[in-house]
């Protein structure tokens, strides 16, 4: 899915995408090259101009569109797909930075930007000695500067005794220092100052964190681009192409490796999208956001182009193919900002003391329900917390006086119909979504409970939705999944539980396991098969079957980390009464797998192994874990998977207010949600050190615990598998 969400950012992304087809086509860009290399702006410059796709960002009463970063990084993404040339990133990011500046004296410059200015960004290697009167002496070598060579306008940013300083080169202020570019489609140099005069008028005011922002939303946005180009082309040479007598998309390890690039694409336009809209939010959330875009963005990116070189073997290499004309500019994005590292540390120093926002922007919306819940939710709070059950350990909610208040709310599943939800929409419940996160917080979840309740309002009958509704609400009805068996587990279809039909009813007989709670739970959700006869898609139903009843006999399974969460079920020959039957016999597939209407939409990204949260605790609660630059940039790394996760949720619930099918982030999400628990739960025990040898550690347990996880999502290859079949649409093998 693109960055843009909304119908006017759409248009925009086609209108840019429309300009590089006809004006900055690859075999454009290929004659262009030795050209481009010196400074060339290429034939479609003057274009830039014309349709404002310079000036997007500017005020309007100097010519500009007035709009704001998102709208800048939705061409951003565009021109990295078609590997738009010339200087447009250098040049919006120069006027970028000024429009942002506090400084009055800027107007002159943004109105040069009006008229095609070219522009440029210079960061590191110099340095400023402050003078009288607010001007300051600068000398010293820059980093190499894209877009530099012929330019007009320079934003520069030098190191004095105290603070980094920014300000304004023009004309002959500066001389280049040439040198041969990575990215073939854009000039580099060196900038060079000899204690150079830098009058105070030409010193600026801005913000470090902002504008390491509009650097960052620009910069991932235009690698997402790169990195779609490359899955879309992926995809095209799986299909197309054929070795032992099938096509390479048909075999599975070139399947799960398309998916992982999609994968890592999602992801850079999530980061790229919630770094652009931080941008009208407070500035306690520009560091964040900046820097879980450069963490996510870039250098992932660049990996996902890397794979598809790899999949077109020999022929990836060869100067003819445009691949490495992306790969090129992939690199150039992810070296020019700094390395990964860098800002994984500055992320984690930053969530120390807060966490990035995952509200929707405008608080005005839904005003009234917005006012409705919250005061429910202050009764709650005011509330005493030791009448409740505890939470389980997989987060379930247990009853108390506390849930039957949300029950009573209606706030517990608000996306279920009245008289049990809301019948909230995408917009409702992220409105309600920010009053719980306002509050501290976690909004409920009866997790197979859930599942069972959705099933039951699509599909059952009034008689079971009476009977199950408000007490599984309320929480004084737990429920389990009765659904793989020893020899059926990701091929659900093959499972041999069966049911025979009987006076009132029917006997199950058979085994389940990998269960969890079930021990403890009052009903559970089961598939059986009553047609042995049919294709074993077609031959099961749907059960709620009553854990107390006779023949059923639940044993837990312990696990490595001394927990048992999980059980086995044994069925024998129990009684299930006809009003215990979900729809019809022979539905039990269409109810298992069915993706309901009311689907309940997850905001923010809350992990239960791995979290951040825990690798602080590390920090907090153990002297000896200091805040060294290696755990900050793992604690770093770790928030911005989660940032990550929870702007693609955020990005869900808008697309869906849009009325936009999301599906490939739900499916991606599931992936990302996988590996960011994987990933930060062996992080923390690689930051844990001796007190990992203590066996009841909570760094320990989360490890050990963590693979439970893995397994009861869906296994990591089942779901790409899904990626790969249904939504970039290989051959199955």
């Amino acid at each position: 899915m693109p960055i843009a969400l909304t119908e006017t950012e759409h248009a925009l992304a086609d209108a840019a995408a429309e300009l590089c087809k006809r004006r900055a086509t690859t075999a454009v860009t290929r004659q262009l090259l030795p050209k481009l290399a010196v400074g060339d702006l290429g034939p479609a410059w003057r274009d830039l101009v014309d349709q404002g796709l310079l000036t997007l960002h500017l005020p309007e009463d100097l010519g500009g569109g007035g709009a704001g970063l998102m709208e800048l990084a939705v061409v951003a993404e565009q021109f990295g797909r078609h590997l738009m040339n010339g200087p447009w990133l250098p040049t919006v990011l120069a006027s970028s930075l000024l429009a942002k500046s506090a400084s009055d004296a800027a107007r002159p410059w943004l109105e040069d930007f009006a008229e095609g200015a070219v522009g440029a960004v210079a960061l590191d290697g110099l340095t400023a000695v402050e003078q009288d009167g607010g001007e300051f002496r600068v000398s010293g070598l820059s980093d190499p500067v894209p877009g530099l060579i012929d330019v007009d306008i320079v934003v520069a940013r030098a190191q004095s005794a105290n603070r980094p300083i920014w300000f304004v080169l023009t004309g002959a202020d500066f001389k280049t220092v040439d040198t041969k570019p990575v990215d073939l489609t854009l000039s580099v140099a060196r900038l060079e100052l000899d204690w150079h005069h830098v009058p105070a008028e030409k010193v600026i005011e801005l913000d470090e964190d902002r504008a390491a922002l509009t650097m960052a939303a620009l910069a991932c946005a235009q690698a997402a681009g790169i990195a779609s180009w490359a899955v879309d082309s992926a995809v095209e040479h799986l299909r197309s192409r054929h070795q032992f007598g099938k096509p390479l998309g048909a075999f599975q390890v070139l399947q799960h490796r398309a998916a992982m690039m999609l994968v890592r694409t999602e992801a850079a336009v999530a980061a790229a999208w919630d770094a652009a809209r931080a941008d009208q939010q407070v500035s306690s959330q520009w560091r964040l956001a900046a820097a879980q875009a450069f963490v996510t963005g870039p250098g992932p990116c660049l990996d996902v182009v890397f794979d598809y070189i790899t999949m077109l073997g020999a022929l990836g290499i060869t100067w003819e193919h445009d691949a490495h004309l992306y790969q090129r500019k992939a690199l150039a994005l992810t070296a020019e900002f700094g390395p990964a590292k860098n800002w994984a540390r500055a992320l984690g120093e930053a969530a120390l003391d807060r966490e990035r926002s995952s509200r929707v922007d405008d608080p005005q919306v839904l005003s009234r329900l917005r006012a409705d819940v919250g005061a429910v939710l202050d009764e709650f709070v005011a509330m005493p917390a030791e009448d409740d059950r505890h939470l389980d350990p997989w987060g379930r909610w247990t009853g108390g006086d506390r849930q039957r208040l949300l029950a009573d709310a209606r706030l517990i599943a608000p996306h279920l119909p009245e008289p049990y939800g809301r019948n909230a929409g995408p917009e409702e419940q992220a409105v309600i979504a920010d009053e719980f996160a306002s509050r501290g917080l976690s909004q409920p979840t009866l997790i197979v409970g859930d599942w069972a309740l959705a099933t039951l309002v699509a599909h059952g009958s009034d008689a079971q939705r009476d009977r199950f509704l408000g007490p599984s609400l309320r929480g004084e009805l737990i429920w389990c999944q009765l659904f793989s068996e020893p020899e059926a587990g990701s091929d659900l279809a093959s499972l041999r539980t069966r049911a025979v039909r009987v006076d009132g009813g029917w006997r199950l007989t058979g085994q389940k396991v990998w269960n969890s709670r079930a021990c403890e739970s009052h009903w559970g959700i089961c598939l059986a098969r009553t047609d042995p006869d049919a294709p074993k898609h077609q031959g099961l139903s749907y059960f709620l079957v009553e854990m107390s009843s006779e023949g059923v006999l639940a044993r837990s399974i312990g696990q490595v980390n001394g927990q048992a969460e999980l059980a086995e079920v044994f069925l024998d020959d129990v009684f299930v009464p006809d009003e215990c039957l979900v729809g019809e016999p022979g539905d039990g597939w269409k109810l298992a797998v069915a993706t309901l209407s009311n689907e309940r939409l997850t905001m923010g990204a809350k992990l239960r192994y791995g979290s951040s949260r825990l690798a602080r605790r590390l920090l907090d609660e153990d002297g000896r874990h200091a805040q060294t630059p290696d755990i900050l940039a793992e604690i770093g790394e770790g928030v911005a998977r989660e940032i990550c996760l929870a702007s693609m949720n955020l990005r869900t619930v808008l697309g869906r207010m849009t009325g936009r099918q999301m599906s490939a982030e739900l499916s991606v999400n599931k992936v990302l949600n996988a590996l960011a628990q994987r990933d930060g739960s062996r992080a923390i025990v690689g930051m844990v050190g001796p007190l990992g040898l203590e066996g009841d550690s909570p760094y320990v347990a989360d490890y050990l615990g963590m693979p439970a996880m893995l397994f009861g999502g869906g296994t990591l290859e089942v779901q790409l598998n899904v990626i790969a079949t249904r939504i970039l649409k290989l051959p199955r093998g």
